[in-house]
């Protein structure tokens, strides 16, 4: 057998943030409450007159939440694959792939969260970061 050979530091930033994906993904396909407690407050109204106005709501929102958590899921199972064999392979394309996918992903969450005045804004912008850094770093590996 001959030497292992060392990944790309970017490899391990894009599987970071496709195992991060991933886990979000399972948080709102399984875990995530139809409504966090900050929603009521961006929508300027309780909860309990959200449920009297809407009261299939929560029922409607489980659905689109395990939908959505299905694709963060795969678009996060996808960055791991591409982080593991395209990054160290330096296919091309794989750099624009990259930016697009952190763009509709992590970059656009993380911003409409802060446009939302989320609680969790910084949490979420946290990956956004990470990602550019992965950008960042490809871009320096050549």
């Amino acid at each position: 057998m001959g030497p292992v050979k060392r990944q790309p530091i970017s490899t391990w930033i894009f599987v970071a943030g496709g195992i991060w994906l991933i886990g979000l993904g399972v948080y709102f396909a399984v875990l995530r409450p139809p409504l966090l407690p900050e929603d009521p407050r961006y929508i300027g109204s309780s909860l309990s007159e959200i449920q009297a106005a809407l009261p299939g709501l929560a029922r409607w929102l489980s659905r689109v939440f395990t939908v959505m958590g299905g694709f963060m899921t795969a678009a996060g199972a996808l960055t791991v694959f591409v982080a593991a064999t395209s990054v160290p392979a330096r296919t091309r394309g794989t750099g624009w792939i990259l930016v697009l996918v952190g763009m509709l992903t992590v970059v656009l969450m993380s911003a409409t969260n802060f446009a939302i005045d989320s609680d969790f804004k910084w949490v979420l912008f946290a990956p956004a970061v990470l990602w550019l850094a992965g950008l960042g770093s490809y871009s320096l590996e050549r």
